[in-house]
């Protein structure tokens, strides 16, 4: 089943604002929420698309990938099974809505535990988000491909099997006892006050290493040459970017990867310039197919086509070609492919040509010529 549009989800405009959004989550939320909806299978499934439509919409980088690719540009955002809920950044604005309480019902609904302990070791730990620049011919932006790019990853260590510790002896922070987090509590005015701090003894990993292995020098991690696979749908555009979801540096000692982003950068063509989905092409025509007219065959992207040049045609007038421009950006439609036919003028003649164009030009005096607007406004009317 295809998924919904996220927008759709939410029952908001393309162009709603953060806080629309938010209003909107926290209304659907609250409408689905398992306690009001007890053992109801169609509620939750609507809970966890709600939930999922917010964590991409309320993410300005999200949100834009989202908006230039639909569904395809975010795949690799989640993992293999698709969204969970340690996919969910905005547990305060949860908060809002249900209290702290609210972590068991989506450790439920999304799988896999969460807790404000696991979760703050996982961020600490997160390994680095890499950047590659990938080139693209146009041929290759009309269909789209798919390309194997080699890229220096950090990857675990093969020595300590990624733990960091030389004989594999990992112990658990006495201070924190494994949390990560140090709490303290002290008297105010208002009353104890309490506050949650990273560890200082372990950096809030949780883990003491004493022994560190001599090759990783207990980061449990080591760079490597890797290669990696990025498919490019048709139609993306210079300076767009591809996410590939967990697959950038690995955190210390087996914390979660990073991504990479792949940024696009379109090769100039030879022949043709683009225009959105459309490509220009200038043609060259000699004078007497202008006059009688002809049939030539015109580059494209994908091959050469026969095109028809009408008698009497005029230089700089343009031509479409249906369907062969690129292929528009999650859709199937293409654009087309504008030519524009310039007359060329010889610069060398032999006698014989000398002599035609003699004559020829006895029969141009016969005909008024005139300046005028006509041309740009065929241009314009043209493209409008």
């Amino acid at each position: 089943m295809a998924k919904r549009d996220y927008y759709e989800v939410l029952g908001v405009d393309r162009n709603a604002d953060e806080a629309t959004i938010k209003k909107a989550y926290r209304k659907l939320a609250m409408q689905y929420h398992p306690d009001k909806n007890p053992n109801n299978k169609e509620a939750e499934e609507k809970f966890k698309e709600a939930s999922e439509a917010y964590e991409i919409l309320s993410d300005k980088e999200k949100r834009q990938i989202y908006d230039q690719y639909g569904h395809a540009g975010i795949e690799n955002q989640f993992g293999a099974g698709g969204f969970s809920w340690e996919n969910f950044t905005h547990r305060s604005d949860l908060n809002d809505i249900f209290g702290d309480g609210f972590s068991s019902i989506f450790d439920s609904l999304f799988g896999g535990g969460f807790g404000s302990r696991s979760r703050h070791r996982s961020s600490n730990n997160k390994g680095e988000d890499l950047q590659i620049e990938l080139s693209l011919t146009l041929k290759e932006i009309a269909t789209g491909v798919e390309k194997k790019i080699k890229i220096g990853t950090k990857e675990p260590c093969d020595k300590c099997n990624g733990t960091g510790s030389a004989d594999n002896n990992v112990e658990t922070c006495p201070q924190c006892r494994g949390t990560g987090q140090v709490r303290q509590v002290r008297q105010s005015l208002f009353g104890q006050m309490q506050t949650v701090s990273e560890c200082p003894s372990c950096h809030g990993e949780g883990k003491i290493i004493k022994n560190k292995c001599n090759k990783c020098y207990g980061e449990g991690r080591v760079g490597k040459l890797k290669e990696v696979s990025v498919k490019i749908p048709a139609g993306v555009e210079e300076n767009q970017y591809i996410r590939l979801r967990g697959q950038g540096n690995i955190g210390p000692r087996g914390g979660a990867r990073g991504d990479i982003l792949v940024l696009i950068h379109e090769k100039q063509d030879d022949l043709f310039e683009r225009q959105g989905n459309n490509i220009l092409l200038e043609y060259p025509i000699s004078i007497s197919q202008a006059v009688l007219g002809d049939e030539i065959l015109v580059p494209t992207l994908t091959g050469k086509v026969k095109m028809k040049i009408p008698a009497g045609t005029q230089s700089g007038r343009l031509f479409r070609l249906k369907g062969q421009g690129i292929q528009g950006l999650n859709t199937y439609s293409k654009g087309d492919e504008i030519i524009k036919v310039m007359v060329v003028t010889p610069t060398k003649l032999n006698k014989e040509e000398t002599e035609l164009f003699t004559q020829l030009r006895e029969f141009d005096k016969r005909r008024e010529l005139k300046p005028g607007k006509g041309f740009f406004a065929k241009v314009r009317d043209y493209f409008s």
